[in-house]
């Protein structure tokens, strides 16, 4: 393509008429209330949280002590508890209120559900495993058997606890010791503690008037109802909705991976939207067992890791690996940039070059749904009229197109949500849908108290909580460590490499970390490990050097990623990562942590 070529197609967008067109359909959906519309499940909505998926074996509450445990387990607990385990530190404990190792991937067992990220640099520890991954982007129960395949490997099944959810954590100053306490009646000793809840455990559901009401079978998508639908998490049929009117209330990811699968399945599918996602191609294949044993040589996964960070805008490499959306966009931004004269490479030019690439590809986004979808309403419905990072983007090769199916429905609401649940059903501009059963695919709960989601508060030294500590925003170093709470440890992105594109990786690095320090300190039979006050005002400072994350915008659509559309509180400015990148960062760790100095923290 010619430069003129390439102007000429730029040319073509309207700029100033697509920000006014996302302006009006963000406004249609601000809210007064913010995170506040979602119900927290408790109560007479309890139902919606139990397990249908391993049955809760009772047991002794456990009274004893371990070396490290550890609050969660899903990958930021095996990851960690890998590390640990290669480190020669195997006392270890994994408390997790699911019935089996996966976190996320042991709740999400929905009809084709799968990683959005490839499977190659998305499930941890392929290499120390073995495993070579079927597909590019794996389905839920393989990655949910890599996790338990970890959880064999390093043995972290010995000492773990499931289906138990701990209640309070208190540092013993007087043993240098944390005592944990659980809802089964647990009250045992750690030396040193590790938490790794994440943002997405604790479901929530619409606040919808009169969600008590329906007389119907309900359910939300991560306690999928396998016993009602017929099927399995692996893709079977799911033969018992043959003569059902079924109704999935959300649109975000999850919906866009089972929709497809339910419109197979049901005589009536209504799909209920209040916000359409931007659906891009998926192109999902097998991964060819010959490509990939002449690729999996030593130190494989760190270079396909490595990579795909560097392809993120701003540190490209030569090569592109992955070749998913993630590089897509940050190849487009490169091109753009490139297309500069070297006098106009200046910050205001390349974030306009930024904003023009991402308005280009969601150009493209919107002309696939017209490609695909039949009917013009519909297609135009589904259209998403925002920035592509505004929301979590989606990819998917037969969610537009369920919608040609007879018995498959939109349910646009323009912007308002569900009216009311009926004893029947559910209302929109003022029509009642007659449904047999409602399928809740309403999220996670992200922007909510972090003691919410745990359901603890972290008490450190001198009673001082962690609720406290942050009570004006989160204060770390590296995202790991927290003054004033020794011999603990966090894992997690924020502060640290903040690479939401690949959350795993960001784990991976911390668990690295948090054994490269416990080894150390065992090793020379230290009691404590604490960050200091001044480490962790200079970490903090230097944070806010950065000049913040590229999703959200004034302009944006509410959802998790802005905070449902609120005025970001003033604790929101350090939600960010190192200033220089993602990829700046993990070479930073991993050059700290193997110095053996550990700058910043003090051992006694």
């Amino acid at each position: 393509m010619t430069q003129a070529t390439k102007d000429a197609s730029r040319s073509a967008i309207d700029k100033k008429a697509l920000l006014a067109k996302y302006i009006a359909e963000r406004d249609k959906r601000l809210r007064a209330d913010g995170n506040a519309q979602y119900l927290q499940i408790k109560d007479q909505l309890a139902h919606y949280l139990e397990d249908p998926y391993t049955p809760r074996v009772e047991r002794e509450p456990v009274t004893d002590h371990v070396t490290f445990a550890f609050i969660g387990g899903g990958f930021a607990g095996l990851v960690t508890g890998a590390r640990l385990v290669e480190a020669g530190i195997t006392d270890i404990r994994i408390i997790e209120k699911g019935g089996d190792f996966g976190g996320t991937w042991y709740w999400n067992r929905y009809p084709g559900a799968q990683c959005d990220t490839a499977s190659m640099i998305y499930m941890p520890l392929l290499e120390e495993t073995g495993h070579m991954p079927s597909e590019k982007y794996a389905h839920a129960p393989e990655i949910l058997e890599q996790c338990q395949r970890i959880g064999r490997k390093y043995d972290l099944y010995k000492n773990a606890l499931f289906h138990t959810e701990v209640s309070e954590l208190n540092w013993d100053e007087k043993n240098s010791r944390w005592l944990i306490k659980t809802n089964r009646g647990d009250a045992f000793t750690a030396r040193f503690l590790g938490m790794g809840t994440g943002p997405l455990h604790v479901p929530k559901l619409p606040g919808i008037p009169g969600i008590e009401s329906f007389k119907g079978h309900s359910f939300h998508t991560s306690r999928w109802d396998y016993d009602y639908t017929g099927g399995d998490p692996k893709g079977g049929k799911l033969s018992k909705l043959a003569n059902k009117r079924v109704a999935i209330i959300g649109t975000g990811a999850t919906s866009v991976q089972c929709v497809p699968h339910l419109a197979r399945a049901c005589s009536t599918l209504y799909v209920v939207q209040r916000t359409p996602s931007s659906v891009d191609v998926r192109a999902n294949k097998p991964i060819d067992p010959e490509w990939f044993e002449s690729i999996a040589t030593p130190g494989w996964q760190k270079r396909w890791l490595e990579n795909f960070t560097a392809n993120q805008a701003g540190n490209m490499a030569e090569e592109d690996w992955v070749m998913d959306g993630w590089t897509d966009l940050s190849r487009r931004i490169r091109s753009r940039i490139m297309d500069l004269p070297a006098d106009k490479r200046t910050p205001h030019d390349m974030l306009a070059a930024y904003e023009d690439s991402d308005f280009e590809k969601m150009e493209e986004i919107r002309a696939r749904v017209d490609s695909i979808v039949k009917d013009e309403a519909t297609a135009q419905n589904l259209k998403a009229w925002y920035r592509q990072l505004c929301k979590r983007p989606c990819f998917h090769d037969a969610y537009l197109q369920a919608f040609n199916e007879p018995g498959t429905h939109l349910v646009d609401t323009d912007g308002k949500g569900v009216e009311k649940i009926t004893e029947r059903g559910f209302v929109v501009g003022g029509v009642e849908y007659d449904v047999d059963c409602i399928i809740y695919a309403s999220g996670f709960e992200v922007g909510t108290e972090f003691t919410r989601r745990a359901g603890f508060d972290l008490v450190g030294r001198d009673g001082l909580k962690l609720s406290q500590a942050w009570a004006d925003g989160m204060k770390t170093k590296h995202g790991i460590h927290v003054h004033g709470f020794p011999n603990a440890f966090i894992v997690q992105p924020t502060q640290g490499a903040n690479l939401i594109s690949n959350v795993p990786h960001n784990l991976t690095e911390a668990g690295a970390t948090i054994a490269a320090i416990i080894k150390h300190a065992v090793a020379h039979d230290y009691k404590e490990v604490e960050v200091t006050k001044e480490a962790q005002d200079a970490w903090v400072e230097l944070l806010l050097t950065n000049a913040g994350m590229m999703i959200g915008s004034p302009d944006c659509t509410p959802g998790y990623y802005n905070n449902e559309g609120q005025t970001p509180s003033p604790a929101a400015k350090l939600n960010v990562g190192y200033p220089a990148g993602a990829m700046a960062y993990f070479k930073y760790i991993d050059e700290w942590r193997n110095s053996g100095d550990f700058e910043g923290l003090a051992f006694s």
